[in-house]
């Protein structure tokens, strides 16, 4: 038997507290993505309303969004008029009809939609729907 006070071995602990804050966090984080919070990459545009609008649920499609200033893009990525049919067809799945949806901006000229929607039906693309949104 020793004499001197030996130290009282401890047992080892998991600190709950930091879990729990870090999980919090993501669940936050993931509420914010969920609800659209955080704003996704694209040009910003405000759509026409249009009484007669319905939903449009295609499964093959590509969203072609014309901005102000003559900006373009082709499901997020900028795109010239000219290279607008090459990248739609990049688009097609196993030569499946591609729905096109034109997402335009309110203060679009009408002359440049036209072009965008002669331009599509020239190189063959047929079903084309404009973007608007409930009034």
């Amino acid at each position: 038997m020793r004499s001197w006070d030996e130290p009282k071995k401890r047992k080892a602990r998991v600190e709950i507290i930091p879990m729990i804050d870090v999980m919090m966090f993501l669940l936050v984080f993931f509420v914010l993505i969920s609800l659209n919070v955080i704003p996704a990459l694209g040009l910003k545009t405000h759509l026409p309303s249009a009484s007669s609008s319905q939903d449009l649920k295609p499964q093959n499609k590509a969203v072609i969004t014309i901005g102000l200033n003559d900006a373009l893009q082709v499901d997020g990525v900028d795109t010239k008029i000219g290279e607008l049919p090459t990248r739609l067809n990049l688009a097609k799945k196993n030569g499946e009809k591609l729905n096109v949806i034109v997402n335009s901006d309110r203060g679009v000229e009408v002359q440049r939609l036209v072009e965008v929607m002669d331009t599509l039906k020239q190189n063959g693309f047929e079903s084309i729907s404009i973007a608007t949104r409930k009034p």
